[in-house]
């Protein structure tokens, strides 16, 4: 035996016992990354029970899975999302996470499936698939945004502004982040009186121009003599619709007759007498020109288009409904023919 095992303290003996040593701690760690992985998916598989998908269309729970199906479905459902048909697209996400065995590509496919639900108006259920994601990949930014549209618009605006740190130290810029979820905390702060909340609606205005339309929105509502007072009229276009749509009763005629844009809106919108064609706007000094020659009945009509996505949308968004950006809406005017009433408010 002495023969045929080195002696403890001869080198071949150590060389043997490190490659032993490596072995083991290699098979290991091999072993336990396999029960973890098994760990997750079971986990995933058991997170995704929780949601129900009798709603959807498609009955997927018979078909069976194959490998060339991914690419096709995956199409399929991203068809069906597009489209607005949310529970077939949720119901095709949901089979192929089940399905799948690669993990970077289940990760991939629930964030999907939680911007679907997002879309749908789930918004429980896309918290719940964010929260999982980022329980695996806690540095995947484009699910921290998501997640933080989701607190958004659940109305949760502390848990929202939580989302700013770890994107800000994963290099993110956020201050327009930031100072969107400051203005929505003000504006929907009901324990602030009215002077105050103008007050610091003013400070907003002065020190965070990107706010413009949306602090202005909110001071016609709340203080309509403080809104006239802080109208940039160089800024005009922005506010346009919110201007044409203001009650009689909240105009400031000395502010808007001292002003021969604000005067020509006014005098195409019928509110006052004295003509005027000088807003530097094509569709308000055509209904202008009109109505100085005698032709009534002309009216604006507004469209709302995301200059980051270039969507058109028929109303206004703080948010682009469709590609989440913050402060890209730009207003489009068009010509119309009057209603009978459109003496109303946005307010």
């Amino acid at each position: 035996m002495e023969q045929f095992l080195p002696a403890y303290d001869d080198p071949l003996f150590s060389i043997l016992l490190i490659l032993v040593v490596s072995l083991i701690i290699a098979l290991v760690t091999y072993g336990w990354g396999l029960y973890k992985q098994q760990k997750e998916e079971g986990n995933i598989l058991k997170f995704l029970e929780k949601f129900d998908t009798a709603e959807c269309a498609l009955d997927t729970k018979a078909m069976p899975f194959e490998a060339h199906m991914f690419k096709p479905l995956t199409l399929l459902a991203k068809a069906f999302e597009t489209s607005g048909e949310y529970p077939k697209a949720i119901n095709i996400y949901l089979y192929l996470v089940k399905n799948s065995l690669d993990q970077p590509a289940k990760l991939e496919l629930m964030a999907r499936l939680g911007k679907t639900y997002l879309h749908a108006g789930f918004l429980e259920r896309a918290r719940s698939i964010y929260t999982e994601i980022l329980g695996q990949k806690p540095r995947n930014i484009p699910v921290l945004y998501e997640l933080g549209v989701v607190y958004e618009m659940m109305h949760e605006y502390a848990k929202a502004k939580e989302i700013i740190e770890p994107l800000s130290i994963l290099g993110e810029e956020t201050q327009t982040l930031k100072n969107y979820l400051d203005f929505l905390s003000l504006a929907t702060d009901k324990q602030i009186g009215i002077n105050e909340k103008t007050s610091h609606l003013e400070k907003l205005l002065e020190t965070k121009t990107d706010l413009y339309r949306l602090v202005i929105e909110s001071l016609f509502a709340v203080s309509p003599k403080s809104a006239w007072k802080h109208l940039n009229l160089d800024r005009l276009e922005e506010i346009l619709d919110i201007l044409w749509f203001l009650p009689q009763a909240q105009l400031d005629l000395d502010i808007i007759t001292s002003h021969k844009a604000l005067s020509t809106l006014y005098y195409a919108k019928g509110y006052i007498t004295e003509s005027c064609v000088e807003s530097g706007i094509f569709a308000v000094d055509l209904l202008a020109i009109a109505k100085t020659s005698g032709f009534e009945g002309g009216d604006l009509t507004f469209s709302y288009l995301c200059k980051k996505c270039k969507r058109d949308f028929p109303v206004s968004f703080n948010r682009c409904p469709h590609c989440m950006a913050i402060n890209s809406v730009k207003v489009e005017e068009n010509i119309a023919k009057a209603n009978p009433q459109t003496d109303y408010s946005l307010f």
